[in-house]
C-alpha cells in the first residue's frame, strides 16, 4: 500500500494522492511563473468553475488587470492587498455565475498566497480571480470588505511564485488598473 503524503493547504491537511484534494495549476505570466494548488474537496463548485475556464483555454491570453494596494483604495475603510486576473477579454464563456462557497463552509481562509474568486455580490463569480498578498481576513465570511459580509470563495494556495505576485502588484497602475495589464501567457494543469 502506498504511503499517503500529507501536505498543508491554507493550514488544512490534505492528502496529495487523492484526485480531488489537490489539483495543481501553473500560471505563466509576462512577469514569471506562479504555481497554485486548488482544493477541490473543500471548494468543489469554485474549483470546477475555475478548471472549466482553464480547460476551455479562456485564461490563455488573459490578463492580470488590477492591483489593490493600501495606497490606491482611498474610499475604502478596510484596506486589502490583492492582484486580480481573468480570462482573455476576447473570449466569452457564456456560462452563468456560480454559487458563493463561503469560507465558513470550506474552512479555507484568505491567507498570504490564497487564490479566490472575484465577485460583485453573492453568487456573481464567473472567471475573474485574485491572489492575496499577506493575510486578508476581511475577505473571509464576516469580514468588513463588502457590506454583505459574505466574503469571497478562497479555493487554493500559491505553492511557488509569491515573488511574481509581488512584481505584478508593484507594476504601474492608474487608480487600481494595471497599465499595461500583465499578460497570462498560458495556464495549465500540472
Amino acid at each position: 500500500m502506498r504511503r499517503r503524503e500529507a501536505i498543508l493547504l491554507a493550514g488544512v491537511p490534505l492528502l496529495a494522492q487523492e484526485k480531488n484534494l489537490r489539483v495543481t495549476v501553473r500560471i505563466e505570466t509576462g512577469k514569471g511563473e506562479i504555481l497554485v494548488a486548488l482544493s477541490g474537496d473543500r471548494a468543489p463548485k469554485t474549483v470546477e468553475n475555475f478548471l472549466r475556464y482553464l480547460d476551455a483555454g479562456l485564461y490563455d491570453g488573459g490578463v492580470f488587470h488590477r492591483s489593490v494596494k493600501p495606497d490606491n483604495q482611498p474610499q475604502s475603510a478596510v484596506k486589502i492587498e490583492v492582484i486580480q486576473g481573468g480570462p482573455n477579454p476576447e473570449k466569452k464563456s457564456g456560462w452563468e455565475p456560480i454559487e458563493l462557497e463561503r469560507t465558513t463552509l470550506t474552512g479555507l481562509k484568505h491567507v498570504n498566497g490564497a487564490i479566490s474568486m472575484a465577485r460583485s455580490g453573492p453568487n456573481t463569480a464567473t472567471g475573474d480571480f485574485f491572489l492575496c498578498i499577506g493575510d486578508q481576513p476581511e475577505l473571509d465570511f464576516g469580514g468588513k470588505r463588502n457590506p454583505d459580509e459574505q466574503g469571497f470563495a478562497a479555493f487554493g494556495l500559491v505553492l511557488k511564485g509569491l515573488d511574481v505576485i509581488k512584481k505584478i502588484q508593484q507594476s504601474p497602475v492608474t487608480a487600481q488598473k494595471l497599465t499595461p495589464p500583465v499578460k497570462i501567457l498560458k495556464m495549465v494543469r500540472v
